[in-house]
């Protein structure tokens, strides 16, 4: 396993981290508690030390596996706990929310839930149009200085809110999405963490499941599963992404002898400013081809080959706005 030290902390963290919005069941068409506690022993034995949850992943039962696996497995201090606050449950919908007395009452839920004394890195889910940003810098600066917390983070914030966000509160951590499919923190989120040295926790590696390679034409989605409403996993777009899939595969058996999930990893890790990327399991055989991305690189003229088939194949491209919450 690779790790990287996060500025301004002494967080020194793995460079894949688990993701675990698909533990929680939302979205995702269930989960099972034995396989999530599972996947989590086993990302830790892998080395994977970051553990990412939010509060909003299965109304708090993401929150809860974690919590209970970390206790079973013991170690805590070599793991570092990552969630969010900021998202609220109203009814079956989920709204933003990054009021002060919110994330005053979330924080301690999250802690509850979690089974700890504090959490490593706090996260604002998404801004939250509502509440100026002020206001939610001061309380995540207040929950610094009390202890409850060893670093801020905001997630799929502008540089604009960012800066704001840093006039108020020390920032360490930004979570933007990044995959070969979906680059538009290339433009702007990625070159400002780069300039002001923050970490950057980058969520959907593998795309919703679509660069594991192990996605068909006639793959169905049940349930509340998000990638019914996904537009990439519509057609005409799923076609061109699959194709996509399809060459990239090729390309990495015949060039590295991987497959198109290492390589969409191992790319991403190579890009200029990435420093963590994580990686969705909700059972342990999910992780099973973490070794396959360790251990080399992507060069320059393999990365061209790579960027030319997405950009030949997927014509009609389409970003993750989609999941953006009310």
């Amino acid at each position: 396993m690779e790790y990287v030290t996060i500025a301004g902390t002494e967080l020194r963290a793995s460079r894949i981290g688990l993701g675990t919005w698909a533990i929680g069941g939302w979205m995702w068409g269930g989960t099972e508690e034995q396989a999530a506690i599972s996947a989590i022993h086993k990302a830790i034995e892998l080395g994977i030390n970051v553990i990412d949850t939010a509060p909003v992943y299965g109304q708090g039962r993401s929150e809860e596996f974690v919590g209970k696996a970390i206790a079973s497995y013991g170690k805590r201090k070599d793991v570092i706990i990552a969630t969010k606050v900021g998202l609220e449950w109203r009814d079956t919908k989920v709204f933003r929310n990054s009021k002060k007395d919110r994330i005053f009452k979330e924080i301690d839920d999250s802690l509850q839930r979690l089974r700890t004394e504090v959490i490593d890195i706090y996260q604002v889910h998404w801004p939250d149009p509502l509440v100026p940003v002020e206001e939610t810098a001061g309380a995540m600066h207040h929950l610094y200085r009390q202890g409850k917390i060893r670093s801020i983070g905001v997630s799929n914030y502008t540089p604009k809110q960012i800066d704001i966000f840093r006039q108020a509160a020390p920032l360490h951590v930004v979570q933007p999405p990044y995959n070969l499919f979906e680059r538009q923190i290339e433009q702007d989120v990625l070159p400002y963490a780069r300039k002001h040295n923050l970490a950057t926790l980058t969520y959907g590696a593998l795309c919703r499941g679509l660069l594991t390679g192990k996605m068909k034409p006639d793959t169905e989605f049940t349930g509340d599963d998000l990638r019914k409403i996904d537009p990439k996993f519509q057609q005409p777009r799923y076609a061109q992404y699959l194709e996509a899939v399809a060459q990239l595969e090729r390309f990495a058996r015949e060039r590295f002898n991987k497959g198109v999930l290492a390589l969409a990893v191992r790319w991403l890790l190579d890009q200029p400013g990435v420093s963590i990327a994580l990686w969705g399991a909700r059972g342990p055989d999910q992780l099973d081809p973490v070794a396959d991305v360790m251990g080399w690189k992507i060069d320059d003229s393999s990365r061209h080959v790579i960027e030319q088939i997405v950009k030949n194949v997927v014509t009609d491209p389409v970003g993750p706005e989609f999941m953006a919450p009310p």
